[in-house]
């Protein structure tokens, strides 16, 4: 039976300035770095073959503070979104040795937040409204400004979750997927069935981890 976790990354520097982050590229916040080994003492006696991250810096980082303290395995990048990253990033099967294969996509980004983006929670809702900004962070088909819902989100990272990761999961192999928190929601939407109502309940806190069995093409919840 294979397992599948689900990491959202750790708090970033936007995150703790509680600005509008997106696909903003910006780092862990110092909180979020210290929040790593909590984090990797939950999975460290856990057996990982496969990881999936997004191309933003909080993910990516967010893996390697990881690993770091779990194992003396380390990350090996691999993008999967085309051009000169994926086919010059080439290597040959004779480095993976002590190696954890970590799949590098944008479908696994943050909900684009388009007019939002980099803006301070706090001066958005004094424009349009406590309401509005809880409607655009949380409901599944409403855009903000210039930016994606999270029915568009959905329908980039469940494509590329299906593709990839349960593929992997398929194959018997144990999977850590570490996103942000509107591509994990688009994810649990999709592997719990939840309505698009409903999952505007649901909430993944900075570094909250979810695990999942899979066998025969279904997810049990642990």
């Amino acid at each position: 039976m294979a397992k599948l976790y689900l990491l959202r990354h750790l708090k970033s520097q936007w995150n703790k300035e509680k600005r509008f982050a997106g696909w903003g590229d910006n780092p862990l916040s110092d909180e979020g770095r210290a929040q790593a080994k909590e984090i990797a003492e939950k999975l460290v006696h856990e057996k990982i073959d496969k990881v999936y991250t997004s191309e933003l810096v909080r993910n990516t980082e967010t893996v390697l503070r990881i690993f770091e303290t779990t194992s003396n395995q380390y990350p090996l990048f691999m993008h999967l979104d085309g051009g000169k990253r994926q086919t010059w990033g080439n290597f040959s099967d004779a480095v993976l040795q002590n190696v954890v294969l970590v799949g590098v996509s944008e479908k696994l980004n943050e909900r684009y937040y388009g007019n939002l983006q980099g803006m301070l929670h706090e001066d958005m809702i004094k424009k349009y409204g406590e309401d509005q900004i809880h409607i655009w962070r949380r409901s599944y088909n409403v855009k903000p400004p210039g930016g994606e819902s999270m029915k568009d989100t959905y329908k980039r990272a469940i494509p590329f979750f299906k593709k990839y990761v349960q593929k992997d999961l398929a194959a018997g192999k144990n999977v850590l997927v570490v996103a942000s928190h509107n591509s994990l929601r688009a994810i649990v939407k999709h592997i719990e069935n939840i309505s698009d109502e409903d999952i505007t309940n649901v909430e993944l806190p900075f570094g909250a981890l979810v695990q999942y069995e899979y066998s025969e093409g279904k997810f049990t919840k642990k």
